[in-house]
């Protein structure tokens, strides 16, 4: 496509011949060394042949098994999509973590202060920190929640349940109550159903 192609052409020419850039389903992802992913998303937003104003989505990814393999690579990465209105086009950038056991990244909220939100759902689900950032708290999970649920180790079944009490107007966590019972549909069939007449 030749729109992608001169995208591709302008990011080599601003961010250098070495820029990790790849095309797939008709969409360029940009790989940005950690120790690169501020400066690089602000010549992204800033660099007049780029003009990437707005950012569309940030989250987090865990790699841990990715597509049943193992993965040799950083455990997390953190994948932000871009949109430029002023050259109508689109660019995935994706930069991996350093560090599995305390995965940090700069904020990116001074450059583009709509991911406020997406990065605080990235540290919620994932436990990617983002340094700097104005108000870095969970979002979707409860406050004494334990754990990052969207990690590939969350365990799946818990012993705990969590609701809330109407009579001590409060979050609690309970024992859960889930009672085994038969999910098999039962099947009503007149007699003689599909039999030749």
């Amino acid at each position: 496509m030749i729109h992608l192609d001169t995208l591709q052409q302008r990011l080599r020419t601003v961010l250098g011949d070495d820029a990790d850039i790849t095309q797939a389903f008709n969409e360029l992802t940009l790989v940005v060394p950690a120790e690169r992913y501020l400066a690089t998303c602000q010549t992204l937003r800033d660099h007049a042949d780029l003009r990437f104003e707005m950012a569309i989505d940030l989250a987090g990814v865990d790699y841990v098994k990715y597509r049943d393999q193992p993965w040799l690579g950083p455990r997390f990465a953190v994948v932000l999509h871009l949109l430029s209105i002023t050259h109508n086009w689109r660019l995935r950038v994706r930069s991996f973590v350093p560090d599995d056991e305390f995965p940090v990244m700069p904020t990116l909220v001074d450059v583009w202060p709509v991911l406020n939100w997406f990065e605080r759902e990235a540290f919620d689900l994932f436990g990617i920190l983002f340094e700097g950032h104005p108000d870095l708290r969970r979002i979707l999970t409860d406050y004494g929640f334990i754990g990052h649920p969207f990690r590939k180790d969350f365990p799946l079944e818990g012993h705990v349940e969590m609701r809330y009490d109407a009579e001590q107007k409060r979050v609690i966590y309970q024992p859960v109550t889930i009672e085994p019972r038969e999910v098999s549909p039962r099947i009503i069939r007149e007699e003689g159903y599909g039999a030749k007449r």
